[in-house]
C-alpha cells in the first residue's frame, strides 16, 4: 500500500531541522519527503504504515509528531498508475488536500532552490 502522510513536527531551529531530516533519511520505507520548516510540516510518501512511521520519527527525534493528513492508495499489482481506492484519515485535514504529484513537485522545486 502506497501512502502519503502530512505531519506537524515542531522545528524551532536548524539543529531541529537537521535532526528531523536525518531521521527521515534513515527510514528506508520512505520514497519522498518534504520538510516545510516555517509551517512545521513534514510530508512523506512511500510504502509504510503511517502509525509505525510516526512512532519511529518520534523515537528518533524526541519531538512531538502530530498526524494531520493521511492518503492511502491501493494500487493494482500490474499497474501502479491505477488507483482503486483512496482513504482519508479522520483527523483534521489540511486546508488543501495534497496528492502525490503535488508533494513530488514541491520536493523537486525545493531541491532546485537549494
Amino acid at each position: 500500500m502506497f501512502c502519503c502522510m502530512v505531519m506537524r513536527i515542531n522545528i524551532d531551529c536548524n539543529g531541529c531541522y537537521r535532526k528531523v531530516r536525518k531521521a527521515l533519511l534513515e527510514l528506508h520505507e520512505l520514497e519522498d519527503h518534504l520538510i516545510e520548516k516555517k509551517q512545521s510540516r513534514v510530508s512523506v510518501c512511500g510504502r509504510f504504515s503511517p502509525k509505525e512511521i510516526a512512532i519511529k520519527i518520534r523515537n528518533k527525534t524526541n519531538r512531538r509528531v502530530e498526524i494531520l493528513d493521511i492518503q492511502e492508495y491501493f494500487t493494482a499489482a500490474a499497474d501502479d498508475n491505477v488507483i482503486e481506492n483512496q482513504h482519508h484519515h479522520d483527523q483534521k485535514p489540511l486546508s488543501s488536500s495534497r496528492n502525490l504529484e503535488s508533494v513530488r513537485n514541491q520536493i523537486e522545486t525545493s531541491a532546485a532552490i537549494a
